[in-house]
Parts: C-alpha cells; structure tokens; sequence
C-alpha cells in the first residue's frame, strides 16, 4: 500500500510537470530576404506531427500548446525554395524567417518563343539547337542565322561578325561575362571563342548595355553558359561531326556533375580539324584548320551567395589559301583579273605559310553575396593571355620567322551592386578597373621591320549606373550613364621622313625621345581618352503578346591601336596599312525600335535603327602607293569623317500546320560617309532567307527543314580604284578594287532526329547538305574574294550521344 501510494504520487507529478510545460506558443514571421516584405500564404510545418500554420497578410505565423524542446520547422511557399530550420523551445517565444523569394535566378529559364527581350534590349537569342548545329565552324558563322547580322571574312575559316555593319572594336563580345580580347582590331582577326563551351549566345542590337562598356557602337554579343539546377546529378554529352567539304571535322565532350548542395563542376573538351577545302570548280590550297579547345568550370550557387570560376584554352591554326599571298600590286591585278586561284594544287591537311597560329587563355573567378532588404554585390576577377602569329611566305631562313607576333595580356577587376529591394525598381552600379599590355613577342621581328602595332601599356577605369523600372504590369523603363578614363602609353619606331611628313615633330615634340638609329626615329606616343556615354529605353506589352519597344543610346569609343599606330605591311592583303596620331574619339547616336509580337502560330518583329557617328574612323584606300624591294603596295589610311548608317530587319514565323512551320528574315541596310557624300566602304548589301520546316514529334522526334538564303549585289559603293605602273608592260594599268561582287542564293537542307537508347542517355542523328547546288559565288565582304570563289557543296553528319 505504501510502495502504491509513492507510484501514483510520482504519476501525478509528472503529468503536473507535462502539463505545465506544454503551454508553450512560438510565434513568427516570414519575410522575403530580397525586399524584406512579408511572405502571405506561406506554409509552416512541425515535421514528425501533424501540426502545420499559414502565414497571414502580415507574413505572422503561430503555434499553440508546445512542449519544451526541439522542433524542426519546414517552410514552403511558391517561387521559394522549401527551407528546414530546427528551433529550441524553452519559453513563449519570436523570431523572423527569411525566405529566398527569387529561386527562378538559381534555374535555368528555357525560352520558347523566336525572339526574346530582356527589359528594354532588342535583342535576339541563339539556343543550344541552334549553337549545335554549328559545332564545327564558328561564332561568326552561327550568328550570321540572326537578321541584321553579317560577316568580314578572309576566306572560310576566319569569320568576324558585324552588327548592321559595324564590327572589330566597335562590337562587344561577352565571354561567360568577361570582355573578349584578342587583337580584335584586325579586320583578319576572328573571335578566339569556342562555341561549344556555351548554352546561349544573346545579341543585343544597339549601345544599351551599359555593364560591359561604353564603345558598342556596333552592338553586344553575350555569350553564356548553362545555368544548373540545384539537384544531385551526372550528365554530359558526346558529339561529333564529319564532312566532306575539307574531309574533317570535329569532336566534343563534356561531363557536369552537380550537387543538392549548390556545388558544380563542368569539364569540356574540343578537336576540329579540316584539309583544304574546296570551291565549286577548284581545290582552295591551304585553306585547312586545326583548333584545339578545352574549358574547366568549378562553383557554387544558393540565393544568399556563391562564386564561380572558369578556365577556357583555345589555340587554333588556320591557313590562307596559297593564291592570297601576293608579291605586290601588279599580283594583285593578275588575281583580280583573274577567273581562278593562281595557285592550285592536290587535296592535302598540311597548313603552310600563310597562315594563323593564335592561342588564347581565359580564367574568370567571380564571387557574389545577398544582404537583407538591399541587394548582391559581385566581384570578379578575369585575366586573358591572347598570343598571335602570322606568317608569310617568305625566303627560306626566315620562313618560320612570324612577320607578326603579338602577346596581349589583359586583367581586370569589377565590383558591382544590384539594388533590388524596392518594388518594380532595380539599380545596377559598378567600376571597372583594366590594365592591358602588347609587346611583339618575338624580337627577331623588330630586327627586320618596324612592327605593324607597337609595344604599348593600355589602363582603363571606368564606372556606371542603370536603372529599370516597371511602371506597371505592361509598361517598363529602363536608363543608364557611363564614364570611362583610358590611357595608353606606347613605345613606337618611325621613319624620320614619316615623322617629319605628318607633322607629327611640330603636334607631338614630347612623343619623340631624340634617340635616331639608321633613319628611325624613338618615340613614346601617349594618349588620354574621356568617354561618355547613356542610354534611354521604354517597353510597352500589349494584349495577343505584341510589345514595343525603344532605345536611344549614346556611346563613345576611343580609336584603337591599329587606327593610331599602324605603321606596316600586311603582305596577304598587299597594301600598307597607316595609322594616325591625330585621330579624335567617335560619338554615335543609336536609335532603334521594334515593333514585334511573340506567338508560336504567328510572330514577327520589324526593327527600324539609324546611327549617326561623328569622327567616325575608316580604313580606305589612300590613292598611292608604297614602294619595296618586292614592288608596289596599295596603301590603306586611317581616317575620320561623319557618317550615319540606317536600316531595318525583319523576321516573321508562321505555323502553317501541326506539323510544318515558316521562318524567314530580311536586313536592309544603307551606310553614307557624310562627309565626303559618297557610301561608307564594306557594307553589308541587302540580304534575306526563307525556311520551311516539318517536324513529327511521335517519329522520334523527326526535323527536315529547307533554307534558301540570298544576298543581293551591293550597289552603293565607293569608288577607290586607282593605276599602278605595270613594269612588264612598260604602262599604267587600272586596279578595280572597290567593284562588288554578284547577287547569289544558296539552298541548304538540315534533319535530324532522336533515338532512346536508355533511361537516362539518348542519340541524336543529324544530316545537312550545305550550299546545296554546290554554287559558285563569291562574298562581297570576303577579303579573299579578288582570289577565289567561296566553298562549294557540304554533305555533313553529325551524332550527339546525350547521357
């Protein structure tokens, strides 16, 4: 009896005990880390019970009746990502939750439509599809799909692209967000980029980007890799590409492996090669390439902070075809007059003198962070080590002597703050800090000649500030201003009479050193450059998926170091080019709208520009000529006049059945040199394409599509051609340089289709024949095209084994 008494009197005590403790509220609230507003309708839920509690309009949550001790809270709501947080009960209690409200910034977004626009941009998106048709040839090549965009070439494998008829230092190209540079002053000097390495190349029409600089004059190209999801995964790919047109082709791999950590890894790898390739009616001798490239990319990513890094290695051989190098101007007129390539031999991979060896590194660390009811702030670091070599064909001890070679080496820093915590405002600020350096690698070839781009220290500061705002559900503005400091200090030889005969000893008495050594004069030319630039823009949606859209922006570019200092000879293209101290920074007013409707069934844009530049910096013919031990060159000049450029390009897509679509687009374009009221040189002519495609989901996933694409002679031109004493002759002989070439159409065919070959890994097959009828034509901005025709006829297969 005694013992029963004690039992039931522990009994009643713990259940007192229990009683007192589980009285207990915990109360909360749940606020949106990006603005710090409260999150309504959020779900709460004490794990391992039954016990769940939403949110109110005040984002404020409770539980009633807890117990003392430890409980794990698991919060969700949409647009958010599900959160876990164990919390202590000892008393009645408070405490605020934070939720990443903006998870679509972690995913990859995945666009459907033809066209797309961020904020105020025109702008235009090439998707992986798109970049893996082109696995095997260049950026220039794949964005010449996009209206409005065209191509400088030297031969086929040397592809630069231009933006409505601007391009080199006029067009920004954005690596994984790092600012490409590669000798990209030179008209025979294409991107340094490997396409297969990205997702998504962005073209983004007009000087609005403020972010990256202030000289796209021309417009943006953003080329960008793929954003992972949150998720533990292994994947990857495998692809490769035979042709017959050159005998070669390519192959790529590349394995990611990411983590429900936010941790990622991606390793990439590329081999291209090609012999010579083949015109309608000849053999193009010399004309193959082999590229080697490869990337490595480490990271981590959550809502709150993360970082990436990434490497990239590109290094690619490319030959000039052999008809190209010619001794001087009376060769010159020979290939000109001439209906076939003056050199044509056998089918061969081997790469002889002239040719390419350019290699290029880029390494980017970039590292962000999130702070409550304010913003990220990111951080990047890059650097680019970029190596060119250019050969010729010259006597036999100096014939693996380059008669160029550069080494550029570029880093920079850049800080930035995105404000976004105010409703339907977003502020973007941040500085850049640049230093570059050039010097002629190989010292032999200053022992020879004078270089054609000197040694030089380039350093650029700069700092900017964008706004968009979204005035409402249909309406957005968005504005920018920009303020860049360069500085360029070089070390240059010139020839005493040149000096003297520019003027150049009466403008520039303290460029010159004093120091003269067999009629060379010392010199260390320096320049300072203040550049200013804006941008305005408006977005108006409307009902059916139209939108308008405008923007005004104002850019400023600073001449180059090929359009100061130049001082040479480029022996392929026979003429001398020379540069001039005196040049003055361009201005540019871009104007541009678009008028456009996103729709599967029926879709268009039609985007009207005009460009008014002032100072705007040419190379042209000068009218004489210089004389060596070799002959007579056309000498190319450096000069400014006021021009403007206006144009429209239109694109339109139409479902025509469940099965079958339309794609077409047509870029029209008129450059006026004002000054001298003649047509700006190299200008893109009228140019337009039509695609009709089929398309069977249920036969595995079956595409065959039909293009024609054409480009129509160009009319407006100016007229450079000159005489040149021909010695064999004992004459004057007219050199016809500037006549166009004629109008052409080229039809290609493309299919492809998808094969399972498990759960998780699938093999897509595709056909192309390119330039169908195997036509013989001749690009207008082609500089070879004085020596032969372009490529024929291309029959390609390629396999993608996805796993």
């Amino acid at each position: 009896m005694h013992k029963l008494f004690i039992f039931c009197a522990l009994l009643m005590c713990s259940y007192t005990s229990n009683a007192q403790n589980c009285k207990l509220t915990f109360k909360g609230k749940i606020i949106d880390f990006h603005d710090k507003k409260p999150l309504v309708g959020a779900s709460i839920h004490i794990l391992n019970s039954n016990t769940y509690s939403t949110s109110n309009l005040q984002g404020l949550f409770e539980f009633k009746n807890l117990c003392k001790g430890s409980y794990e809270l698991e919060f969700k709501h949409i647009s958010c990502k599900t959160k876990r947080v164990v919390i202590n009960v000892n008393k009645n209690n408070f405490k605020e939750f934070y939720l990443e409200h903006h998870l679509e910034e972690l995913s990859e977004v995945v666009v459907k439509a033809n066209t797309k626009t961020e904020n105020t941009s025109i702008e235009k998106t090439l998707k992986q599809k798109v970049i893996d048709n082109f696995s095997d040839k260049s950026l220039g090549d794949a964005l010449n799909t996009i209206s409005g965009v065209s191509s400088l070439n030297t031969g086929n494998s040397i592809v630069k692209p231009m933006i409505h008829g601007l391009h080199s230092s006029r067009l920004l190209i954005i690596n994984n967000n790092v600012r490409q540079f590669d000798q990209e002053w030179g008209a025979e000097h294409a991107p340094t980029i490997d396409i297969n390495a990205f997702s998504r190349i962005d073209i983004v029409k007009g000087a609005n980007t403020l972010i990256y600089g202030s000289d796209a004059i021309g417009g943006l190209i953003l080329v960008r890799p793929e954003n992972y999801a949150i998720k533990d995964s292994l994947f990857g790919s495998t692809s490769t590409s035979l042709n017959t047109n050159g005998l070669g082709g390519n192959i790529n791999t590349q394995l990611i492996k990411t983590y429900k950590s936010g941790y990622y890894t991606k390793f990439q790898a590329n081999y291209k090669m090609f012999g010579d390739f083949e015109a309608a009616d000849y053999n193009l001798s010399n004309s193959g390439i082999k590229s080697i490239n490869a990337s490595a990319r480490f990271g981590f990513k959550s809502f709150e902070k993360g970082f990436d890094a990434y490497y990239s290695y590109v290094n690619n051989t490319i030959g000039i075809i052999r008809a190209a190098h010619v001794g001087n101007v009376n060769d010159l007129l020979r290939a000109i007059n001439s209906g076939e390539p003056s050199f044509i031999d056998d089918f061969s991979y081997t790469i002889d003198n002239p040719r390419q060896t350019i290699s290029h590194h880029l390494g980017k660390i970039e590292a962000y962070k999130r702070f409550k009811g304010l913003g990220k702030i990111t951080l990047q670091y890059d650097f680019q080590l970029n190596r060119r070599k250019e050969f010729d064909r010259r006597r036999a001890a100096f014939e693996n002597t380059p008669a160029a070679d550069f080494r550029l080496f570029t880093t920079s820093l850049q800080p930035n703050l995105k404000i976004d915590a105010f409703e339907n405002l977003v502020i973007n600020s941040g500085v850049l800090i640049r230093y570059q350096q050039n010097d002629s690698a190989d010292e032999s070839i200053t022992r020879i000649s004078i270089p054609l781009i000197p040694d030089y220290d380039k350093y650029d500061t700069g700092i900017y500030t964008t706004v968009d705002y979204k005035v409402n559900s249909s309406t957005e503005l968005s504005a920018g201003f920009r303020y860049d400091f360069s500085r360029i200090e070089a070390t240059k030889k010139y020839k005493v009479f040149d000096w003297e005969e520019e003027n150049y000893d009466t403008l520039f008495p303290e460029f010159s050193t004093g120091v003269i050594d067999n009629f060379e004069i010392f010199t260390t030319p320096n320049f300072n450059f203040h550049n200013f630039s804006g941008s305005l823009g408006y977005k108006k949606d409307f009902k059916k998926n139209y939108a308008f859209l405008f923007n005004y922006g104002l850019a400023s570019r600073m001449p180059n170091v090929s359009e100061l200092f130049s001082n040479g000879l480029h022996h392929s293209a026979a003429r001398f080019e020379t540069g001039s101290l005196t040049l003055n920074k361009e201005v540019a007013n871009n104007f541009i709208v678009s008028f456009e409707r996103n729709s599967e069934n029926f879709g268009f844009s039609i985007s009207p520009y005009y460009k008014y530049i002032n100072d705007f910096i040419q190379l042209i013919p000068n009218g004489a000529a210089q004389t060596t031990i070799r002959g007579a060159f056309i000498e190319w000049k450096y000069f400014q006049v006021n021009a403007e450029i206006f144009g429209v390009d239109i694109d339109a897509n139409k479902k025509l059945s469940n099965r079958f679509s339309y794609r077409g687009n047509i870029s029209l374009l008129q450059g006026d040199n004002l000054t001298d009221d003649i047509p700006l040189i190299h200008m893109p002519s009228t140019t337009f394409s039509n695609t009709i495609a089929y398309k069977n989901k249920s036969l595995n996933n079956l595409t065959i599509s039909l293009t024609q694409y054409s480009q129509l002679r160009q009319n407006r031109f100016p007229d450079y051609n000159f005489f040149t004493f021909n010695p064999i002759l004992q004459q004057d002989v007219f050199v016809d340089i500037s006549s166009p070439t004629d109008a052409f159409t080229l039809f290609h065919f493309n299919s492809s289709a998808d094969f399972k070959i498990s759960k998780n890994s699938n093999l897509n097959i595709a056909f192309a024949i390119e330039n169908m009828f195997n036509v013989a034509y001749r690009n207008y901005l082609n500089r070879l095209r004085y020596f032969a025709d372009d490529v024929g006829r291309n029959f390609t297969i390629k396999l993608k084994f996805n796993y």
